[in-house]
């Protein structure tokens, strides 16, 4: 950072050595390094700039204060205080640094300390200028965006592109076009996770980010002075409808977000925000534990549940070896449970000698009973939706706002607040739950109009106010496991994250397709937190359920299908690979993940991914529809090392395998497609 004459302060340079071409830049180029935009209503927006978020004031104007250093448990600490003298408003800029990992966290807080009312229309919570400037050749040759593409059904799927490929071109020193991705509203992460890495190629470094908020965010990647720029934040009102009047002596805080720079590419920079992933998130003992869940949904009782159905399925999954069971969507309702969730009482029809009944039976199995819960709606057809106030839902143009036969529950009114605390002590007190499996199956859009200035603030101080809930959820009940779902992963965010220890990975009901988002999971989420459904099928084969039981084992192994009616050879598979997971789940959250044969892809022939901790590689291979029966995987690590390989799952599986020392490839047959072997490989020198 520097400096300037006139108090300006820029961020001149992130990386991971000095940059001393800089001292050549004349001042005006010199000025574009701005370390905060921000932008006010009424203000002029002095730029060029098409939809980009540059030429902001007062973020033009912002000048240098005071400076503060130091360290608390996680490291280094600064914050840096900002004034505009024209409006008096006041910016501290936080960056908080952790110890022997190469991340930052950084936000902003913004104090009114004028007399008049201000409007905020965008703030940015990180901006960097200059990501390409390292190195010799064009940004088109040696620039790589890796973007993490989401959807239902299709988690993780993440792509490479140049820039030309985005359609981002090198026209002018500056230009209108910017590369942006957004999200809007309260699923998260429904088409985009909010993480992406800029590789540059020809220095072999790598930019990585997250945002960590459950709501709307943006981001955006464009030029100004022949340099490209990075500006990270939550919401904004161009575009997430989010506008803030802030009063005299009020304050608004931005989210948080990550940025870390590495040396290497997607994989490397994918360890090292696992790394801070694993020391922003609360410390808890599931994931450190790792038990195994049993929860009876996907391609078994698909929501309907019954005391009748559910016996033999926890007398199945006991012997199988889950210490958790989890009843799914459906036991509170007699019939359709789809919008008529909101009370959450058990169903007599479905449990006519009560719920009690299953659950004493799970803890009798030496299992954790667990139930489903969606608790940040009402369906339209619930029993006490028409009895409570309009306040306590999302509003807008005066009307509740409904989506998919739900309203949105609003957690900044505390009669919302009181009804989930009752809900959840029932649940945990009277019932004895140990697990809730916390689903959210609606985007219920840009926010909401009550006690707000916009739809967009009504929906941040929501996110927030649900954030406040869950910690104080967690100080009473510490050891309660809940679950992160939203439809899968639709909310799989380190807002959220950052508080459960796990996190549903997606709903796909076809295992293959399963097993390509598991693959490439833990890019998004730490290994320890990716629960992933293994759902061996009533009429498959064994092959079948290898190929589940390996898309779950190097992650959190969420257990499913009709365990009571599959054959004892193939139930004798599944105990297997809950045997063996349970020997190798102490180096789960001490690991690393590798992408041999790179990112998995619905579209590869074969797709592998690893764990590597202290001497010892874990690594899933899955034969997709390749028409050779043949791969060679590439372990660079392990180039010339003297290695031990065994098939580790199946014990008996039919394949041959070789390892190739001078070259660092293990080579892998597999005879039929859509097939899986799990391999452990020792290296024997220190």
């Amino acid at each position: 950072m520097e400096i300037s004459s006139d108090k300006d302060i820029r961020l001149l340079h992130f990386g991971t050595q000095p940059f001393i071409e800089e001292k050549e830049w004349n001042d005006n180029k010199r000025s574009k390094f701005r370390l905060i935009e921000l932008h006010l209503s009424g203000e002029n927006q002095n730029d060029h700039h098409g939809s980009k978020h540059t030429g902001t004031n007062p973020g033009n104007r912002l000048t240098f204060s005071n400076w503060s250093d130091g360290r608390n448990d996680q490291g280094r600490k600064i914050e840096i205080y900002l004034i505009d003298e024209l409006t008096n408003l006041d910016v501290t800029y936080h960056i908080q640094f952790f110890d022997k990992v190469p991340m930052i966290r950084s936000w902003s807080v913004v104090t009114n300390s004028g007399s008049k009312p201000l409007g905020l229309e965008y703030i940015s919570s990180f901006a960097l200028t200059g990501i390409d400037k390292e190195g010799l050749s064009t940004r088109d040759d040696k620039v790589r965006l890796h973007i993490p593409h989401n959807t239902w059904f299709g988690e993780a799927q993440w792509k490479e592109y140049t820039l030309p490929e985005l359609g981002f071109h090198s026209v002018n020193e500056f230009s209108m076009k910017r590369i942006a991705y957004s999200s809007t509203g309260t699923w998260s992460t429904s088409e985009y996770a909010p993480m992406a890495v800029f590789e540059n190629k020809e220095v072999g470094t790598s930019l990585v980010w997250q945002i960590e908020h459950h709501g709307s965010w943006h981001w955006e990647i464009s030029d100004r002075k022949e340099l490209l720029y990075l500006q990270l934040s939550g919401p904004t009102e161009a575009e997430n409808q989010w506008w803030k009047s802030l009063h005299p002596e009020e304050s608004f805080e931005t989210v948080p977000v990550a940025i870390g720079v590495v040396e290497g590419g997607l994989e490397e920079s994918v360890n090292a925000i696992n790394q801070y992933r694993r020391r922003i998130r609360r410390a808890n003992k599931d994931n450190e534990t790792l038990p195994v869940i049993f929860n009876d949904y996907m391609n078994c009782l698909f929501g309907d549940p019954t005391t009748e159905k559910i016996l033999p399925l926890i007398d199945a999954a006991a012997r199988a070896g889950c210490e958790i069971y989890c009843i799914d969507s459906g036991w509170y309702s007699d019939g359709e449970w789809w919008d008529g969730v909101g009370e959450w009482l058990p169903s007599k029809v479905r449990f006519p000698n009560g719920i009690h009944e299953v659950m004493d039976y799970i803890r009798h199995k030496g299992m954790i009973p667990g139930l489903w819960l969606e608790i940040e709606v009402m369906g339209i057809n619930s029993n006490i939706a028409s009895k409570v106030p309009d306040d306590w839902f999302f509003l807008r143009h005066g009307k509740r706002v409904i989506d998919h036969s739900r309203y949105q529950l609003d957690f900044r009114n505390p009669d919302v607040i009181d009804f989930a605390n009752k809900v959840i002590d029932r649940l945990v007190s009277d019932y004895g739950v140990g697990y809730i499996k916390m689903d959210y199956n609606i985007n219920a859009g840009v926010g909401t109009e009550r006690n707000s200035d916009s739809f967009g603030d009504g929906l941040l101080e929501h996110n927030r106010a649900y954030l406040k809930w869950l910690d104080e959820l967690f100080m009473k009940y510490p050891d309660l496991i809940i679950e992160n779902c939203g439809s899968g992963g639709m909310r799989m965010d380190y807002a959220l994250l950052s508080r459960h220890s796990i996190q549903s990975t997606s709903d796909q009901t076809e295992y293959v397709k399963n097993g390509v988002i598991a693959a490439a999971s833990s890019s998004l989420v730490t290994p320890e937190q990716c629960a992933v459904w293994s759902y061996p099928l009533q009429d498959g084969d064994e092959e079948e359920v290898i190929f589940n039981m390996i898309n779950a084992i190097l992650l959190r192994i969420h257990q499913s299908g009709h365990l009571a009616e599959i054959s004892e050879d193939r139930f004798k598979l599944v105990s297997e690979a809950i045997s063996y997971y349970k020997t190798i789940r102490e180096h789960i959250p001490k690991s690393k993940s590798l992408w041999p044969l790179g990112m998995p892809s619905f579209y590869s022939g074969w797709n592998s991914v690893g764990l590597v901790f202290e001497n010892k590689y874990y690594l899933a291979v899955w034969r997709m529809n390749s028409d050779s029966h043949v791969i060679s995987i590439p372990l660079k690590d392990l180039m010339g090392e003297d290695v031990k390989v065994d098939l580790a799952y199946p014990r008996n599986g039919n394949s041959a395998w070789r390892w190739n020392k001078a070259n660092g490839e293990l080579s892998v047959s597999m005879k039929n497609r859509f097939t899986a072997r799990l391999f452990e490989i020792e290296k024997l020198s220190n």
